[in-house]
């Protein structure tokens, strides 16, 4: 079996929970790692580096883990080298992570318009200060970055960003082969992927991008060469993919695969519900935050649209109990129930600072206005 390594961080299987804007809180991690058996790494979601430095109360949540968690990983959005230098810093100086993951590959208008996400790695030396900021305040915690092949295809960055990433002492990177303007649409390009390991042969490679089951993952380190995989919208309603890497990284094999009946997906459900609720604090709002997953929880079994209507907008558990119940809990799993989830637009246009294309070397149009004051994507 591949073994990847963060820094001192053992992780094996070499597979990562990509940061999602409201999805990979710590319920939803606690679910992937006990499916995982604690095994592989899993991040935070994202967290600007502005409002953790001024202790954002929404901030100083996303940040929580449970105490089973280890590694800590956090992953921070940030444009202005100072600030993330300071969120660095009192990530290390309060003991608030074990691995530190900058985000240079959100595609979502509002943070590539500041300047931020995948817009950013076009400015050189922007992305250059950020990284040496990061790493020199740091310590021991090792940095890596996630990012995306470029803005469009007439402005490809990551072999620029990569060999940057190397020369500022990154750890890793990893690489989700679409551009900022795919979003989610289309194929993810795994020859890039390859591409930035023969480009940056001194440290790990990690692949992201259309790894919707256990099997894409171990083709793509076989087509790609890359160290470890990324998994994102793969595992969206499907918390036991986690558990699906482990058996094929471990050689077990399909039979390892889980295969839940609609029964057991429904205690899933409630069970991430009860976490939520748990997590929040208020069991209402911990159920009402849940109403994003049911879709994806449900896809491919045989559940009429009126139930689903309303499972997704229930605010009890109890309310929620009666409405599995009502469910033909016997149903297998259905063939072909794998596959695209989430988001999947394409062709966007990329929404950007004025002028942001004109000069790569110039980034005076970055501005402290750029750094957004709330995380979670």
């Amino acid at each position: 079996m591949t073994t990847l390594s963060i820094g001192p961080h053992t992780v094996q299987p070499p597979v990562v929970l990509a940061p999602m804007a409201g999805i990979t809180n710590a319920p939803f991690r606690t679910l992937c790692r006990e499916f995982s058996g604690g095994k592989g790494l899993f991040v935070s979601e994202m967290i600007t580096t502005r409002a953790l430095v001024e202790r954002n109360e929404k901030t100083m949540q996303l940040i929580h883990f449970d105490a089973s968690e280890t590694p800590r990983s956090i992953q921070l959005y940030g444009v202005d080298p100072v600030t993330v230098g300071k969120a660095v810093r009192m990530i290390v100086d309060e003991d608030l992570a074990d691995h530190i993951d900058l985000n240079f590959g959100c595609p979502v208008p509002k943070v590539t318009r500041k300047g931020g996400g995948s817009a950013l790695p076009y400015k050189r030396p922007l992305l250059r200060a950020i990284l040496n900021e990061a790493v020199g305040n740091a310590g021991s915690l090792p940095v890596t970055m996630k990012m995306r092949k470029g803005i469009d295809d007439d402005h490809i960055t990551y072999l620029d960003a990569g060999r940057i990433a190397v020369e500022e002492g990154v750890t890793a990177i990893a690489l989700h082969g679409r551009t900022a303007a795919q979003h989610y649409g289309g194929t993810a390009d795994w020859d890039a992927i390859a591409r930035l390991k023969e480009h940056v042969p001194e440290i790990p490679v990690l692949g992201n991008g259309d790894i919707w089951s256990a099997d894409d993952a171990l083709r793509m380190m076989r087509e790609t060469g890359c160290d470890g995989v990324v998994v994102g919208r793969g595992c969206l309603g499907r918390p036991w993919l986690f558990g699906d890497l482990v058996a094929a990284f471990e050689g077990t094999g399909a039979e390892g695969y889980a295969t839940p009946t609609l029964r057991e997906v429904a205690g899933i459900m409630r069970r991430h519900a009860e976490l939520l609720g748990e997590w929040i604090g208020d069991e209402a709002r911990g159920v009402i935050d849940f109403r994003k997953h049911v879709a994806w929880y449900l896809k491919g079994f045989a559940v009429g649209s009126e139930m689903r209507k309303k499972l997704a907008i229930t605010s009890s558990l109890a309310e929620m109990d009666a409405h599995l119940s009502e469910l033909d809990l016997d149903q297998a799993w259905p063939v072909g129930a794998d596959g695209p989830r989430g988001r999947t637009s394409g062709n966007n246009r990329v929404v950007l600072p004025d002028g942001w294309l004109k000069d790569p070397y110039d980034c005076a149009s970055v501005g402290e206005d750029a750094e957004l004051d709330t995380s979670g994507g």
